[in-house]
């Protein structure tokens, strides 16, 4: 199912970008790694469920009956998933960029391919597949299985203990969190590819041996025609001025060009450093803040910018910096809305939200933490620039937050189900989360292998992006659905929040065989 989501999407989205920019690089990349992610996560919520359904039974319901059941219940979970992923996905439009633009439309397309497959290929599969789905064990167990010791001895503090558990788990997600606040954003340049390029080693020769002909900023100016004489002044001052800082390359001629009748000039101005050092920001700012404001400046009427390496990285980094609370702002409230309206419940939604965001988070302050500095660099084999890439954050938020919600929806679907059968809440709480624990920890380690190849690449940022999403979805999996999730859960139902809707009047009984299958066709 994932590999066949992602290759159906490739088709799509290369007809669509037709109509829509594409930017290309990274798209294919992301775009495998979420067709992985939607393609195994909802194969193995329906697989599961099937299976759990036969095994309720000891094999008496049929497969057909089984599949309905789970299309009732499974593909219930799956649909609201794929409607969430693609709603927290389609923020990414309100950064502006291109890439960004890109990088949505490639990965709203795979998700709506996993998940319309999910309910309509992916049944008829197992019908065919028919009792070899049970894999050969179920029919030769007449009782259910045990309940798993290793997922109950690691929820019973949850359950035993929610407000110790819960400030633990806080502290631990928050504390990963917090090195996100020092954050730091560059653009990528040059240097950042590995020197095993003979481009990249080739380009680093030549910048070395002629360093006015690599980075450079570009100063443009314009005023009146009859101006043209003090514009030519001033940027011959301008030039002059920049050759007694350090910040700027020596030069055998000033590099000036200008229009025919003189009103517009454009001065090329070289600097020693790669577009990612600090020192390139600092000679950006002093031509912006005092050189050109001194000289240029004192023209009445004149209009005047940088351009260049260092200006557009400098400039992107700052429209992702304020771009990025809208983007958050706008994915919180839509997922807040959506798993509102699946569980009918506004503490449920915001704890959700939550823990979702917390998961996040906690990835973007990993990332400062390793690759911000330089003590992993032997580990993980990359040099630091001290920065992270001005779209890496935004990438792991889009992709990582899509995986929780996944997750998410389908622990909180089990709980109400077992809800809505007349069990305590405590006992819902239980049964949903160690009933979705196997299925959720399997999705999880197969994304996170997924995603540690990422790491041994040789691009940093792909270094960044695999290593966040692996850290995150492991977080994820195991600190917040197994411990945060219940002793929350647990908190809430103590204090009376439990949600009314999820209370059944019935017996707290299971549905089985017939019963079942009527329940999930009405």
């Amino acid at each position: 199912m994932a590999i066949t989501s992602i290759i159906a999407s490739m088709g799509v989205y290369a007809l669509s970008s037709y109509f829509f920019p594409n930017a290309g690089g990274a798209v294919v990349s992301v775009l495998t790694m979420i067709g992985m992610a939607v393609g195994v996560d909802y194969s193995l919520f329906y697989l599961k469920r099937i299976r759990e359904e036969r095994l309720r039974t000891g094999g008496t319901l049929s497969v057909a009956a089984s599949i309905e059941a789970a299309a009732a219940t499974a593909g219930r979970t799956v649909l609201t998933a794929g409607i969430a992923v693609i709603a927290s996905l389609a923020g990414l439009y309100l950064v502006g960029d291109v890439v960004f633009s890109s990088i949505a439309t490639a990965c709203i397309v795979v998700v709506a391919i996993a998940m319309i497959s999910s309910l309509t290929v992916l049944p008829a599969l197992l019908a065919k597949i028919g009792r070899r789905i049970d894999g050969g064990k179920l029919m030769r167990r007449k009782q259910p299985r045990s309940e798993s010791r290793v997922w109950s001895a690691m929820l019973r503090p949850s359950m035993k203990h929610p407000v110790a558990t819960s400030i633990i788990g806080l502290t631990v997600l928050i504390g990963l969190s917090a090195p996100a606040l020092g954050m730091k954003l560059s653009v990528e340049g040059k240097e950042t590819f590995p020197d095993s390029l003979q481009t990249i080693a080739a380009y680093e020769a030549m910048t070395e041996a002629f360093p006015a002909e690599g980075v450079f900023h570009m100063a443009v100016a314009e005023v009146e025609p009859s101006q043209a004489d003090e514009l030519a002044a001033a940027v011959t001052e301008l030039e002059a001025r920049t050759r007694d800082s350090d910040l700027f390359a020596e030069t055998d001629h000033p590099r000036i060009r200008a229009s025919p009748d003189g009103s517009a000039v454009a001065l090329e101005l070289p600097i020693h450093y790669p577009t990612s050092d600090p020192r390139a920001a600092e000679s950006l700012n002093l031509l912006r803040d005092e050189l050109l404001p001194d000289t240029v400046g004192q023209i009445d009427g004149a209009t005047y910018a940088v351009s260049g390496e260092p200006a557009y990285a400098a400039d992107f980094s700052d429209l992702q910096s304020s771009r990025l609370l809208v983007v958050l702002g706008f994915v919180l409230l839509a997922t807040l809305l959506i798993m509102f309206l699946t569980f009918k419940s506004w503490i449920m939604a915001a704890l959700s939200t939550i823990l979702n965001l917390l998961s996040s988070l906690t990835a973007w302050g990993a990332l400062v933490l390793v690759f911000q500095g330089t003590w992993a660099e032997g580990l993980l084999a990359f040099e630091s620039p001290g920065f992270l890439g001005s779209r890496t954050p935004l990438m792991v938020f889009a992709i990582l937050y899509g995986l929780s919600l996944d997750y998410q929806l389908f622990v909180m679907s089990r709980i109400k189900e077992a809800a809505k059968r007349g069990l305590t809440p405590r006992a819902a709480i239980r049964e949903g989360i160690i009933s979705s624990a196997s299925v959720v920890t399997s999705a999880a380690v197969i994304m996170m292998s997924v995603f540690v190849a990422f790491i041994f690449t040789d691009r940093i940022e792909m270094k960044q992006l695999g290593f966040a999403l692996a850290l995150g979805v492991l977080l994820d999996a195991v600190v917040v659905r197994i411990m945060l999730l219940p002793a929350l859960m647990s908190l809430v139902e103590r204090r009376g929040w439990w949600p009314m809707r999820w209370q059944a009047n019935g017996p707290a009984v299971a549905p089985a065989g017939a019963e079942l299958l009527d329940s999930a066709r009405r």
